[in-house]
């Protein structure tokens, strides 16, 4: 199976809101590796690597995040292929 990784930068109502937690636990569901943190703009970062079906299932998760958030805007680029050992918060 392909293995991609995604860079993210979720803006909105984003931080406060649980979007980090709730985001590493759809990520730990889907077997996602990678991180996810809050930046000093007020976005949130996350870097979700795997295998292609499940990072485009945590991609789409992104768009609307936890129930208390409000996403504004999501932008995506993808990188090449990082081995992470689990996903993070940081």
């Amino acid at each position: 199976m392909k293995k991609i990784c995604l860079r993210c930068y979720v803006s909105g109502r984003v931080q406060g809101v649980g979007f980090r937690y709730a985001t590493a636990d759809k990520a730990l569901a889907l077997g996602v590796t990678g991180y996810v943190r809050n930046l000093p703009d007020r976005r949130v970062e996350a870097l979700i690597c795997g295998d292609e079906p499940a990072v485009t299932a945590l991609h789409r998760w992104l768009r609307q995040g936890p129930p208390a958030a409000q996403v504004r805007d999501l932008y995506s680029e993808t990188l090449p292929y990082q081995d992470f050992r689990d996903f993070r918060i940081e």
